[in-house]
């Protein structure tokens, strides 16, 4: 408690470090480079979703190179957004509320190009092999997860606008 009696507590500098390092390792063990993963979590944990290439680096204590390249990676993922700093040359990137909707809707177009690319596999190998049966389970499970994908950020949709709306 603040002496207002508030319960508003102050950002912690070396607890949000704790926590961008801790989310950062979890999305590298998922598969995530460190860097991208880093840069990621330091703009979730940022107050505005919003950071500089220089804030960037200071808080990560990393170069421009390495804010630059992780940025690249989260730009092509749709994890964040690039924007010019209003009144300057500076890039600032943010991290949108909805930035988990936006990657995975992205996979769907993923798991499309996977699925064209194993209907042609299924093609090239031998009928009835070993290798068409995992081909063909693999392709089914892809068919399985795009629906049932769609399916889930529509239900997601709908809980956000009924939330909005409250």
């Amino acid at each position: 408690m603040t002496e207002a009696g508030s319960s508003a507590k102050e950002r912690d500098a070396e607890a949000v470090s704790r926590f961008v390092e801790l989310f950062a390792g979890q999305l590298t063990d998922a598969g995530m480079a460190r860097m991208p993963a880093r840069v990621f979590a330091a703009l979730l944990a940022s107050d505005d979703g919003v950071l500089t290439s220089a804030e960037l680096g200071e808080q990560l204590r990393i170069s421009p190179a390495a804010v630059s390249g992780a940025v690249r990676y989260l730009s092509q993922t749709h994890l964040v957004s690039r924007e010019r700093e209003p009144g300057s040359r500076r890039e600032r990137y943010r991290v949108h509320s909805d930035q988990w909707y936006e990657a995975i809707t992205n996979r769907e177009a993923l798991l499309r190009r996977w699925q064209a690319a194993i209907r042609e596999g299924v093609g090239a190998v031998s009928p009835g092999s070993p290798a068409e049966q995992r081909l063909r389970e693999t392709l089914e499970f892809f068919e399985f997860i795009e629906v049932e994908l769609t399916e889930m950020m529509s239900r997601w949709r709908k809980k956000r606008e009924s939330a909005d709306g409250a």
